[in-house]
């Protein structure tokens, strides 16, 4: 079925245990599984429960699974503007080069064009050689003189406890 258009809508509960395998797939594929701490029961409260803190997309081929993007929305105090966060795109490697990827992209813009925000962000590994040339045929800037900067866990907890 490689070839197929696949079909791109709102993840629901059902869908969970499909996007945790994509999660932990592309923690794989980054050689980042040592970082992972996937909960199924969180990532659908996150996604479907009450206040979710962000929202997702499935695309499916033939009913199948292949690929997903996770988003949410984040703030831009120069423009004074919600703008979304893409924070994973995944698209199972058979059914890469075919469109899938770019489908998922442009959801996730439509998303963004629709809520009124004036950019959609994401950040891509420096040694992702493929997916850096699909964005940027897409006509993505990487912005080189930003750094995204992280503290987490044990040093989280010492920042905030002063």
């Amino acid at each position: 079925m490689k070839g197929a258009r696949a079909q791109v809508r709102a993840v629901g509960p059902a869908d969970v245990p499909h996007v945790a395998r994509f999660i932990r797939d592309l923690a794989r594929y980054e050689r980042l599984e040592h970082q992972l701490d996937l909960d199924e029961g969180r990532l659908r409260e996150h996604l479907c429960g009450e206040r979710p803190a962000c929202g997702a997309l499935l695309a499916e081929i033939g009913g199948e699974p292949v690929g997903f993007a996770l988003f949410f929305t984040s703030y831009s105090t120069f423009r004074t503007q919600p703008c979304l966060w893409l924070e994973d795109l995944f698209v199972v490697p058979e059914h890469r080069g075919c469109g899938t990827g770019l489908q998922l992209l442009r959801a996730v813009a439509g998303i963004a064009r629709d809520r009124g925000c004036p950019r959609l962000d994401w950040a891509v590994l420096d040694w992702n050689a493929p997916a850096i040339g699909f964005y940027e045929r897409q006509g993505a800037r990487l912005l080189r003189d930003w750094r995204i900067c992280r503290i987490d866990d044990d040093a989280l907890q010492r920042l905030a406890d002063g």
